[in-house]
């Protein structure tokens, strides 16, 4: 607690100073008018233009600025010379619709104007937005004709005004006023040539949809409404991070129905449930499976500090994504490059010694825009609740997107991570009882001299776009990712728990691990109707070479050190010794898997209310492998076909009703007594739902029911004891409902509720009925926030959290289990232009409980009370 208190001190301290200064420092934020500081000049010459009429009769002017004698001139100057808008308003008059910029002092000098697409665009120079709610302007959907208006800040000190047209580009009448400038719009009417034009709008940035994203394409690897998809999707903003000052992706995901935090490999790394079955961890559609395809999907704890969003979809995906357990895709989209300069420096800090500085730059690189980059930095340094585990990692990752023509991009990511951490097996189950040992959370059960990790990973990620037509596009990605894992310095585990009930026996591994991944990524869509029907068809390939080598250092031959003894009750770490005697580094092992997928799919309008989308995809898996310590080698091939079809039914605008069935394959390893090969293990999911929007969009809300059946599982041979059969098998079923989006404005919410029933439904080795581990029957999530919108304390904000999971079982045989709980967290935060500030207090009343389990001598608590604070600032 002495580590919380120091670390609640320096927040106080630090959170004080910026209370004192946040009114001097967010007033000089909005009068920047050095014009060479950081430009982002584009030439406009080439630029359609709107008829001269449209446009006012005297050209943009700058008042003349006479050179400044003092800092007293120099600083009126550049408040003089930099208009500040307060308000955007919008108004429905006989005339049509009106766009009033609103100034509190000096005059708007006249915009430029152009046409892009069904886009009117009108940039006022020497002006900044100084809105009182803060940030930009959005409103979609202001008049009938009118799709959208926005006002941004762009980096020159101008102000850009994007009008939007339904159907094509409208048509203004620019006037001054009392309070400022005047935009009286007139919808435009669509052409034939214009309809023949693509209609595309580029505006500075991505537009932000807060809390309820309308689309993503982990599900269909195509931009696809949500409410298009026969499938479960969610979608986690980056928004929701910010406000919950979620760093690592259990704190993201609690926000899903379905999904639940299973393991953590020891601390290494993070793994998760959904809908009671494993979750394949991708990356921008590519995976995340370090291993090979092995048991686990990575090697680490994922880094977000380059992350924008993250896309969960439920059930089997196989169709799309090759082999995977059948629970479903976790796919981390990354931050893409920006057209416009933007720069934020961060520092999080809090509880048990944790330090995080970020950074996030990007913008172009050339004048015309043609090139952008994006460089996100973290660097983080963490002690823990848990005695003698610590944490420090580095992380850079630089993008460069090129935007080779209008038709064809090619954007490279590159990544550097290194994480030195404390292996942490957590606490264990004595014999004989049903729940965790009674012991104090903080007490580490290993040898802390002889525990430590080392992961080092590089990746680098080339895609290419190119458009053949309007209806015909290829993508191509190719990635490559190497990394290493080393327990040179010891990782110590639990052998086994003594008769006495309280010593236990500690083993030592030393070792390393070398992977390497290439994967070659290729996606055609086509675009075309037959007749009335409307086709959008997907043909993808996909090549993958995943390799992992093992190096050791054991006496005679064995993995481990052996003969630790430790008192859990009155642990004596420096009496700790061990048996054997060391050897050189012997390496030899290996796992290789090479996989070659061919996929097709079509997304079907068959009218404006039904969508049929079906699709198959054919694997083809061959596996390698041989361990040296027990003089075992195998080579097999695997072949799976993965069909899916689904159906959407939209009876209106505002519902969408659907079903679907889907299936998913992963290799099986092992051996059977005859020598033969085991099939892949297979998952058949079929599910039913709806998905609704209310308050004219900015709330949405599905529900789900599925059945899931996981086959061909491997169980031991009541014959041969050294060999498994093929007999096993498991279901889960139950519902998901998950509520996202905006109530009012500024009050976001994000919700969700899980129902599961997984079950073991045929084993030779535990009874049929028992449940299967780190899965609860009910959990449930509420996080809701506020910010106030107007007057002198607008960006001022709130949020309130409660998490909800229930019993869960600890191991297959169902031994023992982990008591249910809940846990509050709250915020607050101040944003204010480019300022942002913040409290998150996580396990607000300090509840026990446990995050997860890997078996009675490994489970996992969750982290006590502890309070991060953030500061951030754009320029």
């Amino acid at each position: 607690m002495t580590q919380q208190r120091m670390g609640w001190g320096l927040l106080t301290g630090v959170v004080g100073a910026i209370a004192i200064l946040a009114q001097p420092l967010i007033a000089q934020a909005s009068i920047e008018n050095v014009d060479e500081w950081m430009t982002g000049q584009v030439d406009e010459s080439e630029q359609p233009m709107l008829p001269s009429t449209q446009l006012p009769s005297h050209p943009a002017t700058r008042p003349p600025i006479h050179p400044a004698t003092t800092v007293d001139e120099w600083m009126t100057q550049i408040a003089q010379a930099t208009v500040q808008i307060t308000g955007v308003r919008l108004e429905n008059t006989e005339a049509g619709l009106q766009v009033v910029l609103e100034t509190a002092a000096g005059e708007l000098a006249a915009p430029t104007t152009r046409a892009i697409g069904n886009a009117l665009i009108a940039e006022f120079p020497n002006a900044v937005l100084a809105l009182p709610e803060g940030g930009e302007f959005f409103q979609a959907n202001p008049a009938e004709g009118i799709a959208l208006v926005t006002a941004t800040n762009l980096s020159d000190n101008t102000v850009q005004v994007a009008i939007t047209g339904a159907d094509a580009a409208p048509t203004a009448a620019v006037s001054a006023g009392a309070e400022g400038f005047i935009l009286s719009l007139v919808p435009g009417i669509a052409t034939a040539a214009a309809e023949d034009e693509a209609i595309q709008v580029m505006v500075t940035g991505a537009q932000d949809e807060g809390y309820n994203p309308s689309q993503a394409s982990t599900a269909t690897r195509t931009d696809t409404p949500l409410r298009d998809v026969p499938a479960s999707v969610s979608v986690i903003p980056r928004q929701v991070l910010e406000d919950q000052g979620a760093v690592r992706l259990d704190e993201a995901l609690r926000n899903v129905s379905g999904v639940t935090f299973s393991n953590s490999i020891g601390n290494r790394a993070q793994n998760f449930l959904i809908r009671g079955f494993g979750a394949t961890q991708f990356r921008n559609g590519l995976r995340e499976d370090a291993g090979g395809g092995g048991t686990f999907n990575t090697r680490t704890a994922q880094e977000t500090a380059n992350i924008e969003r993250i896309e969960v979809l439920r059930g089997p995906a196989s169709v799309l994504f090759g082999q995977g357990e059948p629970g479903g895709i976790i796919n981390l989209v990354s931050k893409a490059p920006l057209d416009t300069p933007f720069y934020e420096v961060s520092f999080r800090g809090g509880s048990f010694d944790f330090y995080r500085p970020t950074l996030d730059f990007s913008g172009p690189l050339t004048a015309d825009g043609a090139v952008a980059y994006r460089l996100n930095v973290a660097y983080e340094n963490a002690g823990s609740f848990r005695d003698f585990v610590d944490s420090r990692r580095y992380f850079i990752a630089p993008t460069i997107a090129w935007t080779i023509s209008p038709t064809t991009s090619l954007n490279l990511e590159v990544s550097y991570l290194q994480d030195r951490r404390s292996p942490d097996i957590g606490l264990i189950v004595l014999n004989g009882d049903n729940r965790p040992a009674d012991l104090p959370f903080s007490r580490t059960l290993a040898d802390p001299n002889n525990s430590t990790q080392l992961y080092d990973e590089t990746r680098a990620t080339l895609v290419f776009d190119h458009a053949f037509a309007d209806n015909l596009s290829i993508r191509s990605a190719f990635r490559y990712t190497t990394s290493f894992e080393s327990f040179r310095d010891g990782l110590s585990f639990i052998r086994n728990l003594r008769n006495d009930n309280r010593t236990v026996e500690l083993g030592v591994a030393f070792g390393d691990q070398f992977f390497e991944t290439y994967t070659f990524q290729n996606d055609l869509i086509w675009e075309f109707n037959t007749g009335t029907v409307e086709h959008r068809l997907l043909l993808g390939l996909e090549l993958s070479n995943n390799n992992v080598r093992f190096s050791s250092q054991a006496p005679d031959n064995q993995q481990n050190i052996t003969g630790g003894l430790l008192d859990i009750f009155n642990p004596d770490y420096s009496a700790i010794s061990y048996t054997g005697g060391f050897q050189v580094f012997a390496e030899g092992d290996f796992q290789d898997r090479r996989t070659f997928g061919l996929y097709l799919q079509d997304q079907i309008t068959l009218s404006d209310n039904f969508k049929l989308l079906v699709g198959g995809r054919l694997d083809t898996v061959n596996s390698n492998q041989l361990f040296q310590v027990d003089d075992f080698a195998t080579s097999q091939q695997d072949t799976a076909f993965s069909p899916r079809a689904g159906l959407v039914y939209q009876p209106n605008e505002m519902l969408a009703l659907y079903a679907s069935y889907s299936r998913s394959f992963v290799p099986q390893g092992g051996r059977s007594a005859t020598n033969t090969p085991f099939e892949p293990t297979r998952g058949t999911q079929y599910e039913v739902g709806a998905k609704a929007d209310f308050l004219e969009g900015r709330l949405s809300a599905t529900l789900a029911a599925y059945n899931i059946t996981r086959s061909n599982l491997t169980t031991p041979d009541p014959n041969n004891p050294n060999f498994s059969i093929q007999v096993g098998e498991q279901r889960s079923r139950g519902i998901d409902l998950n509520v996202v989006g905006e109530i009012l404005p500024g009050w976001d919410v994000i919700a969700s509720y899980g129902l599961i029933d997984a079950t073991i439904t045929r084993d030779n080795r535990f009874d049929v009925g028992n449940r299967l581990i780190n899965v609860p029957q009910h959990s449930a999530s509420l996080w809701t926030t506020y910010t106030l919108q107007t007057g002198d304390l607008a960006g001022l904000g709130f949020g309130v959290g409660a998490f909800l999971v229930g019993e869960r079982t600890g191991d297959l045989a169902n031994t023992f289990t982990l008591p249910g709980y809940t846990r509050f967290d709250a915020a607050v935060y101040y944003e204010r232009d480019r300022f942002r500030v913040g409290l998150n207090f996580k396990n607000l009343f300090n509840a026990q409980y446990f995050a997860g389990s890997q078996g009675r001598l490994s489970v996992l608590p969750g982290a006590p009370f502890e309070v991060q604070g953030t500061l951030s600032w754009q320029f």
